[in-house]
């Protein structure tokens, strides 16, 4: 019996903190539907070579952002009959965090850094339109990451190789766009137990210095609190 086969595709809404602003990656796309226009990176689901929805998103990454995401994972899948002009379509939405960068900051992930033809970033609360649905799933997307971020260590895979408490306080609420209490934060990461000391390693220059951590690096890729973090 033959069966009506949809169009089955994975869009990535891969975000990173630059200059303390949450920025989404946008890739130009080469055909139409919306040839040349800025999207979500995606792409469809090879069936011959992706074991599954998760090695293609990983691979749409490579190919299309150049990079690989210390965490990637599913949203939810959006389909219907009218989201895309070639047909009844569903689209299997992930989100991706990468280290970001701070102004005058050399540490952070070198591809967050680059601009290029077909790629670029563009900070979310700018972005008011995009082909297809793809602003509800970056909306839905911001939603979750910022929903997680109050209650997990998500915010952790943002920072680069090594960092202080005090920057990692200041990612999260540059992704909440709030302020946290000092000590209710840092009881918070003690319970999440994600991060170490690296011995003997502290910042320098004229300040005084402050102690480097870094993420476990067989750790949990994500952990959760019983409780949300206080806003301030």
């Amino acid at each position: 019996m033959d069966f009506e086969r949809p169009i089955v595709t994975v869009d990535i809404v891969l975000l990173t903190l630059i200059d303390g602003r949450l920025h989404a990656g946008l890739a130009k796309r080469d055909r139409e539907p919306a040839l040349d226009a800025w999207t979500l990176p995606g792409g469809w689901v090879r069936t011959d070579t992706d074991h599954d929805a998760d090695e293609a998103a990983a691979r749409i990454l490579r190919d299309k952002a150049g990079l690989v995401s210390p965490y990637l994972e599913q949203l939810r899948t959006f389909s219907g009959q009218h989201r895309d002009s070639r047909g009844w379509s569903l689209s299997i939405g992930y989100y991706a965090v990468v280290p970001g960068l701070a102004s005058g900051d050399s540490r952070g992930l070198s591809a967050v850094s680059l601009q290029t033809e077909r790629f670029r970033w563009s900070p979310v609360d700018s972005l008011r339109s995009l082909p297809f649905d793809h602003l509800e799933i970056l909306r839905t997307a911001v939603a979750r990451v910022r929903s997680k971020t109050l209650y997990s260590s998500l915010p952790v895979h943002l920072m680069p190789a090594e960092f202080t408490l005090g920057q990692l306080q200041q990612t999260y609420e540059q992704v909440l766009d709030s302020t946290l209490d000092k000590r209710g934060f840092r009881r918070r990461i003690e319970e999440l137990d994600v991060i170490e000391e690296i011995p003997g390693a502290f910042t320098s220059g004229g300040h005084r210095p402050a102690q480097l951590y870094r993420r476990k690096p067989h750790g949990a890729a994500l952990k959760t609190a019983a409780s949300n973090l206080a806003i301030g």
